[in-house]
């Protein structure tokens, strides 16, 4: 899922992530709400998080799903093909955004995507030569059993977001996975950072997640994310509620096209100013820089990719900061 978004220059982020310490108090002058995941000596990049042996609210899901081999999968990858899930619900989550829950085969399966990973959709219309096929990262955690959940925004002339959103409870649609992305395990890297656009905060989301629902990984985590409006904003509350429980492990900067009256984040798009302030030196250790995004965010900050199997060169502002193309992951 990407947004079709732009991005240009932005004022400089008003607190830097390099310089952030536990004892370092938000600036008066912003509220821009940094999150920040992962313990200074360990890494880890997906996750939900834990205080004790609570589960953090927003991940109360997961606690119903178990990711362990003998848990029935829906997906299995290799030679299964698509398969036909039925259309269970849907929640309207903004303006122009929709979640929409599938429901697996059987109610004790999983969905068996690993972490980093997407499933493909597929639909074809009556007066269509061929299909369309579009990939989604699911916001549903890996662990959950009985649904799979999209969060689809809707797109002007958009094949596969108009079917989406014209559907109702009780179609199908066909789906296949899992499509491998960047392989995780806990603590693989000290410290990451995601640069996301519009819907392009989907696999970053699922990066998160599995960091924090794993008390093992301690990887931190620095979140740039860019939108038009802030109605546009998707999982904000996700990424406040963690802010509030972890503020020394996980920070996220907002920037907005069209920031509202008063708005006390970043104002504008991604660029370099921001980018040098917020993400880790790129001389730190052991660090990962995670992009996604519409093509002008892949432009800009790192080069776009090839194919789904080919990162390409990495160029734009990250290789202006001295990032290298091993330190940088494109969704």
């Amino acid at each position: 899922m990407f947004a079709r978004a732009t991005f240009r220059a932005a004022a400089p982020a008003k607190q830097s992530f390099r310089t952030y310490s536990s004892k370092t108090s938000t600036p008066q002058s912003t509220a821009t709400p940094w999150i920040v995941a992962g313990a200074a000596a360990a890494s880890g990049l997906f996750g939900y998080t834990y205080l004790g042996n609570q589960r953090h609210p927003v991940h109360a899901e997961a606690q119903a799903g178990d990711t362990s081999s003998s848990t029935k999968k829906a997906f299995t990858g290799g030679d299964q093909g698509f398969i036909s899930l039925k259309l269970k619900e849907v929640k309207p989550y903004n303006h122009d955004t929709k979640r929409f829950i599938f429901a697996l085969p059987e109610e004790d399966m999983t969905s068996g995507l690993p972490v980093t990973s997407a499933v493909i959709t597929k639909y074809k219309s009556p007066d269509a030569e061929k299909p369309t096929i579009r990939p989604y990262t699911p916001v549903s955690d890996e662990g959950v059993q009985g649904h799979m959940d999209l969060l689809v925004k809707m797109y002007p002339n958009g094949p596969m977001s108009t079917h989406l959103h014209d559907m109702s409870p009780g179609q199908t649609l066909d789906i296949k996975g899992p499509i491998p992305k960047y392989p995780w395990t806990p603590n693989k890297h000290n410290h990451v950072a995601l640069i996301a656009g519009g819907t392009g905060i989907t696999p970053m989301f699922q990066l998160m997640r599995a960091i924090f629902n794993n008390p093992e990984d301690k990887t931190k985590v620095s979140l740039i994310f860019g939108n038009k409006t802030e109605a546009d904003i998707l999982l904000r509350e996700e990424f406040d509620k963690l802010e509030k429980e972890y503020p020394q492990r996980f920070k996220t900067f907002y920037t907005l096209d069209t920031p509202p009256k008063d708005w006390p984040h970043g104002k504008g798009f991604v660029t370099k100013d921001v980018l040098e302030q917020v993400l880790p030196d790129p001389k730190s250790e052991n660090i990962k820089v995670f992009v996604c995004g519409p093509p002008p965010l892949y432009k800009t900050v790192s080069g776009p990719k090839v194919s789904p199997t080919d990162q390409g060169d990495l160029s734009g502002i990250l290789k202006e900061l001295g990032y290298s193309k091993e330190q940088v992951y494109k969704f």
